[in-house]
């Protein structure tokens, strides 16, 4: 936990002086920050947080193409830090309780809580079933639902950058910091999906197993969907 709180405290520092490098104009210092945001960003992206555990379930219980596994990673991160952006312009009252609540919005989590729920619950139903087609859009369905949690990094960005006259650097590192945070749940999420088919692959030795196989991979990636959910209700 401590190490994990020594990330936390380099990232936010990290941000703020990648800011700071936007007020002097200096070009390369400009070229450093938005390097670092990109940094930044993949890190923390790959700290503990529910969404790529999601991907994981889902890409490891149904077959999809790799380049799905990536587009739902991307769908994900920019739905997560699109959201943050959304509330911290629009100036919603949710923003000042994030910072009391240490960056988490309760609210958010209990209703993507929910609606992941929902959708492994939807999941499993389609796992059971005898015949049932498999669509990309369940899956970006869900990676924009596990996105509906504002991220607490942008929001401190866009907080800061605003109340210092740096909108524009503000998006600017932001932007920057979601490149980093796509290549790093995307990465995650297709590195489920192309293992998921070789594993299926290498054990499909007859039909007949390779359905059963299969079949027990979605009601799997399922219920652990469904656990994430309700862990993520009751967290909030």
């Amino acid at each position: 936990m401590q190490t994990l709180l020594s990330i936390q405290h380099w990232l936010y520092g990290g941000m703020s002086r990648g800011l700071g490098d936007f007020v002097g104009g200096n070009a390369s210092a400009i070229v450093f920050a938005m390097a670092a945001a990109i940094l930044f960003g993949a890190v923390h992206a790959l700290m503990p947080g529910r969404g790529k555990t999601v991907l994981v379930s889902y890409h490891l219980g149904r077959p999809s193409r790799p380049i799905d596994g990536f587009a739902n990673g991307a769908i994900l991160a920019l739905t997560h830090v699109g959201l943050a952006i959304l509330l911290v312009l629009a100036g919603f009252a949710v923003i000042s309780r994030a910072f009391a609540y240490g960056g988490r919005t309760p609210q958010f989590e209990l209703a993507s809580g929910i609606l992941i729920v929902l959708i492994g619950v939807f999941l499993l139903w389609r796992s059971l079933a005898r015949d049932h087609g498999e669509t990309a859009g369940n899956g970006r369905t869900l990676a924009f639902v596990t996105g509906m949690i504002p991220c607490p990094l942008t929001t401190f960005v866009m907080s800061y950058a605003l109340a210092r006259g740096m909108l524009g650097a503000g998006l600017l590192v932001t932007a920057a910091m979601t490149t980093g945070m796509i290549a790093a749940i995307g990465g995650v999420a297709l590195t489920a999906a192309v293992f998921r088919n070789r594993f299926v692959e290498l054990m499909s030795r007859t039909e007949n197993a390779r359905h059963r196989l299969g079949q027990a991979f979605e009601i799997g990636g399922s219920l652990a969907v469904i656990g994430v959910g309700l862990w993520t209700i009751f967290r909030a």
